[in-house]
């Protein structure tokens, strides 16, 4: 899991600096290089927490990120600011981060009983 986040966000970043060129959606990449990039961060962040709690705070963090990153992906797609392969690759990507983060939720959830 280490590299998935971190590969997802430099190729966040990478669609983000071609998507600045394009004038109605230039404004909006500003929130998905947010929440792209925020998935990694907090994940990163949780496999150093404090405490069990932290770590699932952290994770779930890093869930809701995941969530609004495939929001504002799908709504790039729609308007034609990406292009259908990227964003299905973006997406596949998002998916297996949103699996990963889920099973470590629960795991780490149900190792609190």
């Amino acid at each position: 899991m280490v590299d998935l986040p971190k590969k997802f966000a430099i190729d966040i970043i990478n669609v983000c600096s071609s998507l600045k060129k394009d004038e109605k959606v230039a404004i909006l990449t500003n929130q998905i290089l947010r929440s792209g990039t925020s998935i990694g961060a907090n994940i990163h962040e949780g496999n150093y927490a404090a405490s069990k709690a932290d770590f699932i705070n952290k994770f779930q963090i890093a869930l809701k990120e995941c969530y609004e990153t495939d929001y504002w992906l799908e709504i790039f797609k729609d308007v034609g600011a990406l292009r259908v392969e990227q964003y299905e690759d973006l997406h596949i990507k998002c998916g297996k981060l949103r699996k990963i983060l889920i099973a470590s939720i629960t795991t780490a959830k149900s190792s609190e009983n």
